[in-house]
């Protein structure tokens, strides 16, 4: 994955996917791949058959697994030699992030190195925007811009229902990645949450105070009520595209949400992620969805009223509390600082199989608590894949004599 601000864990908008693109820098197999994009591959929004899901969906769903799957949240990106190089020949972010063949080679970069148990497409959270009426640019330094931000009811006749079309690319690269990995990982979709996506809305970009929007809570409620609506029918849609399309798993990434004290999380955030929730578990039944936050430790039961499938924890909270707090009847997400991955390799071995055994016997994906850090050594994000795939649960946890702590469910 890659990040165009602290909030967005991948990239893509509206590009077609070009002609000049395509010619000179792919390998051959990707050229089979875009022969292949005429099939329009659709993938119901069912439940499918426990035996053949991927071991990630196994572990979301916390049927009993032998180990838990492990992927990284920004696992494409600058940390990557392969990525950079590949930067240098397409500078513009957007062009990398909206066009189909490019989203597929930067999507597959981590596959191919480490062989993740989940894929996740290269994109970004305020890919949909434009195609419901928020069109942005993404600036070298300021990140994510939005020229005209809406804090007004005139500001919202701007906004219609979302166009699927538009976000074509998304789509095709979805049917690739699902063909290219088959059944050996889950491909992975993503959305931003109502509240997180508002910000960027409102404050007209990246802020570190939001007191535009947080002041809106109060000001012009009926307004924020209004937008954040609007964002949930959207997001909703486009996360059933995505399913349809070929994602296994959804992440839902409230990246502000632990910016707002709990009551007004409670308030402003949860009940448009319940609503979403409650449109994908009935359009699309049996697909796991995972909630992240960042700086989560306040919100933790909150976020399990939710009705997601999976929580996922930042590195600020302990796992046993974590676990402990949220309960067995709910899988768990995370939670190694990303920080340990500069850390002499033993000691990322013991902080990972401390993570593991805190976790419990089943219903945990192994990831970091935040994105991987720019200056990562490869060699560490390898090591913690080779790690994470060795593991053995049962004898993981006998040999620590780590009991299944009783937990409220």
């Amino acid at each position: 994955m890659s990040l165009s601000s602290p909030t967005s864990m991948c990239c893509c908008l509206g590009w077609s996917s070009s002609t000049s693109v395509q010619l000179g820098f792919l390998p051959a197999r990707f050229f089979r791949v875009s022969s292949r994009r005429t099939k329009r591959f659709h993938f119901k929004c069912s439940s499918s058959v426990p035996d053949s899901d991927p071991l990630l969906v196994k572990a979301a769903r916390g049927d009993p697994v032998t180990r838990p799957p492990a992927w990284m949240m920004r696992q494409a990106g600058r940390y990557m030699a392969v990525y950079r190089k590949l930067a240098e020949k397409y500078p513009s972010f957007r062009q990398r992030s909206e066009t189909t063949d490019l989203i597929v080679e930067i999507s597959l970069q981590p596959w191919e190195a480490f062989h993740p148990d989940g894929v996740i497409i290269f994109s970004d959270i305020l890919t949909p925007l434009p195609a419901f009426g928020v069109p942005f640019d993404i600036e070298e330094v300021r990140g994510p811009v939005i020229h005209s931000p809406i804090r007004s009811e005139e500001g919202l006749k701007v906004l219609h229902p979302i166009d699927l079309k538009k976000l074509h690319f998304v789509g095709e690269s979805l049917r690739i990645l699902r063909q290219e990995v088959g059944g050996q990982a889950a491909v992975l979709g993503f959305v931003g949450a109502p509240w997180t996506i508002g910000t960027y809305i409102v404050e007209g970009g990246t802020t570190r105070t939001y007191t535009i929007i947080k002041s809106m809570c109060h000001t012009a409620p009926n307004v924020l009520r209004a937008l954040l609506s609007h964002l949930t029918q959207a997001i909703s849609e486009y996360i059933v595209f995505q399913v349809e399309s070929g994602a296994h798993c959804i992440q839902i990434f409230d990246s502000w949400g632990g910016q707002l004290p709990p009551d007004m999380w409670e308030c402003w955030s949860k009940p448009y992620i319940e609503e979403m929730v409650s449109v994908v578990r009935k359009r699309c039944p049996g697909t796991p969805i995972v909630l992240y936050i960042n700086g989560n430790g306040g919100l933790l039961e909150r976020m399990k009223g939710t009705g997601v499938d999976v929580i996922g924890l930042d590195w600020t909270v302990d796992m046993a509390d974590g676990r402990k707090r949220l309960g067995s009847g709910i899988s768990i997400q995370g939670n190694v600082d990303p920080a340990y991955l500069f850390s002499p390799l033993p000691a990322l071995t013991d902080e990972i199989q401390r993570v593991v055994r805190c976790a419990g016997p089943r219903g945990h994906i192994l990831n970091l608590g935040h994105g991987v850090l720019v200056g990562t050594p490869e060699e560490a994000v390898a090591h913690f894949f080779e790690v994470a795939r060795n593991l053995n649960l049962s004898t993981l946890l006998e040999d620590n004599a780590v009991e299944e702590p009783k937990l409220a469910v």
